[in-house]
């Protein structure tokens, strides 16, 4: 969707309550501005939406259809609904799906603790997985000096895709295939470690929401990743 080009003040409702907004804001940013929560994994401050995950969908009076928070901007009059049984269900199926197309054990990732997958799993109530795991055979690229790409791991949010080229502006990362079989690649699909592109800046790992992307060398314990840089790095290059 794209977005107006003048900015307007616009009223609306988001469970509930009346709040105000620039039109170019999304119901995404509001909620978050309001303390309001909506889960999403695809989303991160500073990179530009892809609404990959699905996780934001809300509901909008006056529809049937779910609409993505993060793609969906405000207008004069909307009422938006985040919290229902209706779209609790749609999101615990959406993080059953996550859990089945890879091959995510939490106790021997090296994410534990700090994942936001497991984390969202935990906040939403998913108790248990009852979709058939695909058991794909993935492989894992430890070819980089200093980082590894597990496959096992990806959720396919493509926050590493973005920042690689939006933010480094070294575009290394890229995405081969469609659906479940969907892949990450660096350059045309060699191994990581083989890359002419790639500046070893760690930027991809450090946006990585699960523990597809990590340092070599890290403990459980030490994977805690950091992303304030982030807006202020795409604010240098606006300027």
């Amino acid at each position: 969707m794209k977005r107006p080009s003048q900015s307007r003040i616009k009223t609306l409702k988001i469970d509930g309550v009346d709040v105000a907004a620039r039109e170019h804001e999304s119901i995404l940013q509001l909620a978050q501005e309001n303390g309001i929560f909506i889960p999403t994994l695809c989303h991160l401050d500073g990179l530009s939406e892809y609404g990959g995950c699905r996780l934001c969908m809300v509901e909008m009076k006056g529809s049937n259809r779910l609409y993505p928070a993060c793609m969906t901007y405000a207008d004069e009059g909307m009422e938006v609904n985040t919290k229902s049984e209706r779209l609790l269900e749609y999101r615990r199926m959406i993080l059953e799906m996550l859990f089945t197309e890879r091959n995510h054990v939490c106790s021997v990732c090296v994410s534990n603790g700090h994942c936001e997958l497991q984390f969202l799993a935990a906040k939403l109530g998913m108790t248990r997985v009852e979709l058939p795991y695909l058991n794909p055979s993935v492989s894992v690229d430890a070819s980089h000096d200093l980082f590894i790409m597990d496959h096992n791991r990806c959720i396919l949010c493509q926050r590493c895709v973005r920042v690689c080229g939006e933010i480094e502006w070294a575009s290394t990362k890229g995405v081969m295939g469609r659906g479940v079989n969907a892949r990450i690649i660096n350059d045309l699909n060699g191994d990581w470690g083989d890359s002419t592109t790639c500046t070893s800046c760690g930027k991809c790992v450090n946006v990585c929401p699960t523990g597809a992307l990590v340092q070599k060398g890290k403990s459980a314990g030490e994977m805690e990743k950091r992303r304030d840089w982030l807006p202020y790095l795409k604010l240098m290059h606006e300027e």
